[in-house]
Protein backbone atom coordinates (compact mmCIF):
# COMPACT_ATOMS: atom_id res chain seq x y z
CA UNK A 1 0.00 0.00 0.00
CA UNK A 2 1.68 3.05 -1.10
CA UNK A 3 1.42 6.15 1.64
CA UNK A 4 1.85 9.47 0.68
CA UNK A 5 2.49 11.05 4.21
CA UNK A 6 0.93 10.78 8.14
CA UNK A 7 -1.39 7.77 6.64
CA UNK A 8 -3.23 9.05 3.81
CA UNK A 9 -2.58 6.35 1.19
CA UNK A 10 -2.63 7.05 -2.79
CA UNK A 11 -6.04 5.21 -2.77
CA UNK A 12 -7.27 8.04 -0.19
CA UNK A 13 -6.12 10.87 -2.02
CA UNK A 14 -7.71 9.62 -5.48
CA UNK A 15 -10.74 8.81 -2.95
CA UNK A 16 -10.76 12.27 -2.58
CA UNK A 17 -10.29 13.68 -5.77
CA UNK A 18 -12.96 11.11 -6.61
CA UNK A 19 -15.72 11.71 -4.11
CA UNK A 20 -14.44 15.15 -2.04
CA UNK A 21 -13.73 12.54 0.62
CA UNK A 22 -11.55 10.52 2.50
CA UNK A 23 -10.85 8.93 6.14
CA UNK A 24 -7.73 8.10 7.62
CA UNK A 25 -8.04 6.04 10.30
CA UNK A 26 -6.07 5.90 14.05
CA UNK A 27 -4.19 9.39 12.80
CA UNK A 28 -4.72 10.43 16.45
CA UNK A 29 -4.21 7.72 19.45
CA UNK A 30 -7.16 6.88 21.83
CA UNK A 31 -5.03 8.43 24.90
CA UNK A 32 -4.82 12.30 22.86
CA UNK A 33 -8.70 12.33 21.87
CA UNK A 34 -9.21 11.35 25.58
CA UNK A 35 -7.04 14.51 26.71
CA UNK A 36 -8.95 16.58 24.84
CA UNK A 37 -12.31 15.48 25.37
CA UNK A 38 -11.54 15.74 29.55
CA UNK A 39 -10.49 19.16 28.63
CA UNK A 40 -14.19 19.65 27.26
CA UNK A 41 -15.60 18.09 29.90
CA UNK A 42 -14.19 20.35 32.24
CA UNK A 43 -15.76 23.06 30.38
CA UNK A 44 -18.92 22.19 30.32
CA UNK A 45 -19.07 20.89 33.72
CA UNK A 46 -18.05 24.49 35.27
CA UNK A 47 -21.34 25.77 33.79
CA UNK A 48 -19.38 29.03 33.04
CA UNK A 49 -19.72 31.40 29.77
CA UNK A 50 -17.00 32.35 28.01
CA UNK A 51 -18.02 34.98 25.44
CA UNK A 52 -17.63 34.04 21.89
CA UNK A 53 -16.20 30.66 22.42
CA UNK A 54 -18.72 28.74 24.53
CA UNK A 55 -21.81 29.92 26.06
CA UNK A 56 -24.22 27.55 27.48
CA UNK A 57 -27.82 28.61 28.61
CA UNK A 58 -30.76 27.21 30.00
CA UNK A 59 -33.38 25.16 28.13
CA UNK A 60 -35.18 22.17 27.44
CA UNK A 61 -32.69 21.66 24.16
CA UNK A 62 -29.80 19.28 24.71
CA UNK A 63 -27.59 22.05 22.97
CA UNK A 64 -28.76 24.57 25.39
CA UNK A 65 -26.50 22.81 28.71
CA UNK A 66 -24.05 21.54 25.46
CA UNK A 67 -23.27 24.14 22.70
CA UNK A 68 -20.08 23.77 20.88
CA UNK A 69 -16.95 25.35 21.40
CA UNK A 70 -16.33 28.07 18.89
CA UNK A 71 -12.34 28.71 17.88
CA UNK A 72 -11.69 26.49 21.08
CA UNK A 73 -7.83 26.55 19.97
CA UNK A 74 -7.95 30.64 21.73
CA UNK A 75 -8.71 29.43 24.83
CA UNK A 76 -7.20 25.64 25.10
CA UNK A 77 -3.35 25.12 24.34
CA UNK A 78 -4.51 21.64 23.65
CA UNK A 79 -6.81 22.68 20.94
CA UNK A 80 -4.27 24.69 19.74
CA UNK A 81 -1.71 21.97 19.35
CA UNK A 82 -4.32 19.92 17.95
CA UNK A 83 -5.74 22.33 15.21
CA UNK A 84 -2.14 22.72 13.62
CA UNK A 85 -0.34 19.36 14.80
CA UNK A 86 2.01 17.97 11.93
CA UNK A 87 0.12 14.95 11.04
CA UNK A 88 -3.07 16.64 9.76
CA UNK A 89 -0.28 19.16 8.04
CA UNK A 90 1.23 16.59 6.35
CA UNK A 91 -2.55 15.25 4.84
CA UNK A 92 -3.81 19.02 4.31
CA UNK A 93 -0.54 19.38 2.46
CA UNK A 94 -1.03 16.51 0.09
CA UNK A 95 -4.88 17.12 -0.39
CA UNK A 96 -4.61 21.04 -0.70
CA UNK A 97 -1.39 20.71 -2.96
CA UNK A 98 0.48 23.66 -1.10
CA UNK A 99 1.23 25.13 2.02
CA UNK A 100 -1.83 25.28 4.75
CA UNK A 101 -3.45 27.85 7.15
CA UNK A 102 -5.81 26.94 9.75
CA UNK A 103 -9.07 29.17 9.34
CA UNK A 104 -11.14 27.66 12.87
CA UNK A 105 -11.92 24.60 15.09
CA UNK A 106 -14.46 23.92 17.06
CA UNK A 107 -15.33 21.16 19.53
CA UNK A 108 -19.08 19.58 19.55
CA UNK A 109 -20.38 17.23 22.10
CA UNK A 110 -23.47 16.82 20.73
CA UNK A 111 -24.94 14.55 23.62
CA UNK A 112 -28.13 12.54 23.13
CA UNK A 113 -31.26 14.12 22.18
CA UNK A 114 -29.45 16.88 20.58
CA UNK A 115 -30.55 17.73 16.88
CA UNK A 116 -28.06 17.60 13.84
CA UNK A 117 -27.15 19.84 11.02
CA UNK A 118 -29.20 19.44 7.76
CA UNK A 119 -27.02 19.11 4.74
CA UNK A 120 -25.49 21.96 3.71
CA UNK A 121 -21.56 23.08 2.04
CA UNK A 122 -18.46 25.00 4.17
CA UNK A 123 -17.87 26.64 1.60
CA UNK A 124 -21.00 28.73 1.72
CA UNK A 125 -19.82 30.16 5.32
CA UNK A 126 -16.05 30.36 4.78
CA UNK A 127 -16.39 32.16 1.35
CA UNK A 128 -12.76 31.06 0.59
CA UNK A 129 -11.54 33.14 -2.86
CA UNK A 130 -9.84 31.95 -4.79
CA UNK A 131 -9.50 27.91 -3.75
CA UNK A 132 -11.61 25.73 -1.12
CA UNK A 133 -11.66 25.06 2.67
CA UNK A 134 -10.62 21.83 3.46
CA UNK A 135 -12.50 20.28 6.96
CA UNK A 136 -10.64 17.77 9.24
CA UNK A 137 -13.11 16.47 11.24
CA UNK A 138 -11.60 13.90 14.17
CA UNK A 139 -13.62 11.23 15.84
CA UNK A 140 -13.12 11.02 19.64
CA UNK A 141 -15.17 8.34 20.39
CA UNK A 142 -17.43 5.59 18.30
CA UNK A 143 -19.47 7.29 15.64
CA UNK A 144 -22.51 6.28 13.58
CA UNK A 145 -25.68 6.22 12.36
CA UNK A 146 -27.65 5.94 15.80
CA UNK A 147 -25.55 8.95 17.46
CA UNK A 148 -25.70 11.24 15.06
CA UNK A 149 -22.91 10.69 12.60
CA UNK A 150 -21.96 12.71 9.43
CA UNK A 151 -23.59 11.63 6.28
CA UNK A 152 -21.83 13.13 3.07
CA UNK A 153 -23.60 13.42 -0.41
CA UNK A 154 -19.52 11.73 -2.79
CA UNK A 155 -19.10 14.12 -5.78
CA UNK A 156 -21.12 17.43 -4.57
CA UNK A 157 -16.95 18.89 -4.31
CA UNK A 158 -17.06 19.48 -8.15
CA UNK A 159 -20.28 21.28 -8.54
CA UNK A 160 -20.93 24.97 -7.71
CA UNK A 161 -22.34 26.41 -4.21
CA UNK A 162 -25.98 25.65 -3.90
CA UNK A 163 -28.65 28.17 -2.28
CA UNK A 164 -30.32 26.23 -0.17
CA UNK A 165 -33.46 26.08 1.05
CA UNK A 166 -35.00 26.40 4.66
CA UNK A 167 -33.92 23.19 7.09
CA UNK A 168 -36.41 21.47 9.18
CA UNK A 169 -35.44 23.37 12.58
CA UNK A 170 -37.10 20.14 14.57
CA UNK A 171 -34.00 18.15 13.39
CA UNK A 172 -31.58 20.46 12.60
CA UNK A 173 -30.07 23.55 14.70
CA UNK A 174 -28.67 25.52 11.72
CA UNK A 175 -31.49 27.34 8.98
CA UNK A 176 -29.54 25.62 5.42
CA UNK A 177 -30.55 22.84 4.13
CA UNK A 178 -28.90 21.28 0.44
CA UNK A 179 -31.06 18.85 -1.01
CA UNK A 180 -29.17 16.19 -2.32
CA UNK A 181 -28.27 16.40 -6.75
CA UNK A 182 -30.76 14.75 -8.47
CA UNK A 183 -28.94 11.24 -8.66
CA UNK A 184 -27.44 11.49 -5.66
CA UNK A 185 -27.63 10.35 -1.96
CA UNK A 186 -25.75 11.32 1.19
CA UNK A 187 -23.86 8.37 2.51
CA UNK A 188 -22.91 7.64 6.33
CA UNK A 189 -19.33 7.76 7.71
CA UNK A 190 -18.83 5.64 10.44
CA UNK A 191 -15.77 6.12 12.49
CA UNK A 192 -13.48 4.94 15.43
CA UNK A 193 -11.82 7.17 18.24
CA UNK A 194 -8.57 9.23 16.38
CA UNK A 195 -10.26 9.01 12.82
CA UNK A 196 -10.36 11.93 11.06
CA UNK A 197 -12.77 12.54 8.13
CA UNK A 198 -10.99 14.97 5.53
CA UNK A 199 -13.24 16.60 3.14
CA UNK A 200 -13.41 19.53 0.69
CA UNK A 201 -15.65 22.70 1.85
CA UNK A 202 -17.92 22.21 -0.70
CA UNK A 203 -19.23 18.77 -0.51
CA UNK A 204 -22.20 18.66 1.00
CA UNK A 205 -22.58 17.03 4.10
CA UNK A 206 -24.81 17.18 7.33
CA UNK A 207 -25.75 14.81 10.17
CA UNK A 208 -29.14 13.42 11.85
CA UNK A 209 -30.13 13.50 15.56
CA UNK A 210 -28.16 11.73 17.79
CA UNK A 211 -31.03 9.15 18.51
CA UNK A 212 -29.08 7.58 21.31
CA UNK A 213 -30.39 7.38 25.08
CA UNK A 214 -26.24 7.71 26.32
CA UNK A 215 -24.24 8.04 24.05
CA UNK A 216 -22.64 11.85 23.26
CA UNK A 217 -20.75 12.19 19.72
CA UNK A 218 -18.06 14.54 20.48
CA UNK A 219 -15.70 15.66 17.83
CA UNK A 220 -13.19 18.32 17.27
CA UNK A 221 -12.92 19.99 13.45
CA UNK A 222 -10.72 22.37 12.11
CA UNK A 223 -11.18 24.41 9.04
CA UNK A 224 -8.71 24.62 6.57
CA UNK A 225 -7.01 26.80 3.21
CA UNK A 226 -4.25 27.22 0.98
CA UNK A 227 -1.81 29.33 1.18
CA UNK A 228 -2.61 31.00 -1.68
CA UNK A 229 -6.11 32.08 -0.68
CA UNK A 230 -6.70 36.01 -0.82
CA UNK A 231 -9.50 36.48 0.85
CA UNK A 232 -11.83 34.65 3.65
CA UNK A 233 -15.32 35.48 5.87
CA UNK A 234 -15.09 38.18 8.32
CA UNK A 235 -15.43 35.42 11.13
CA UNK A 236 -12.15 33.69 10.55
CA UNK A 237 -9.28 34.36 11.85
CA UNK A 238 -6.33 32.32 10.16
CA UNK A 239 -3.04 31.26 11.14
CA UNK A 240 0.22 29.79 9.74
CA UNK A 241 0.53 25.84 10.94
CA UNK A 242 3.48 27.50 13.61
CA UNK A 243 0.68 29.21 14.81
CA UNK A 244 1.80 32.67 13.15
CA UNK A 245 -1.21 35.09 12.87
CA UNK A 246 -1.71 35.51 9.00
CA UNK A 247 -4.65 38.46 7.96
CA UNK A 248 -6.23 38.04 4.94
CA UNK A 249 -8.80 40.37 3.78
CA UNK A 250 -12.71 39.62 4.43
CA UNK A 251 -14.48 37.80 1.17
CA UNK A 252 -16.76 41.02 -0.59
CA UNK A 253 -19.98 40.67 -1.09
CA UNK A 254 -22.67 38.32 0.43
CA UNK A 255 -21.67 35.22 -1.77
CA UNK A 256 -24.38 33.33 -4.93
CA UNK A 257 -27.49 33.24 -2.15
CA UNK A 258 -26.86 36.52 -0.57
CA UNK A 259 -27.31 34.96 3.16
CA UNK A 260 -23.75 34.01 4.01
CA UNK A 261 -23.36 36.34 6.46
CA UNK A 262 -25.47 34.51 8.66
CA UNK A 263 -23.96 32.93 11.92
CA UNK A 264 -20.83 30.74 10.96
CA UNK A 265 -21.67 27.00 10.82
CA UNK A 266 -19.95 24.07 10.42
CA UNK A 267 -20.19 20.10 10.01
CA UNK A 268 -21.96 18.38 12.91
Amino acid sequence: MSVTGAGLTQAGLRQYEKDGFTVVPGLFGYGEVGRLCAEFAALQAAGSSVPGHFEPRAGDDPLDRYPRVMHPHEISALARRMLLDARLRSVLEELLGEEVLAAQSMFYFKPPGARGQALHQDNFYLRVEPGTCVAAWLACEVIDRDNGGLEVVPGTHRMELFCPDEADEGVSFAREYVPPPAGLAPVPVDMAPGDVLFFNGSLVHGSQPNRSSDRFRRSFIGHYVGRSAERIGGYYRTLSMSGARVSLPESEGAGPCGTEFASPSGPH
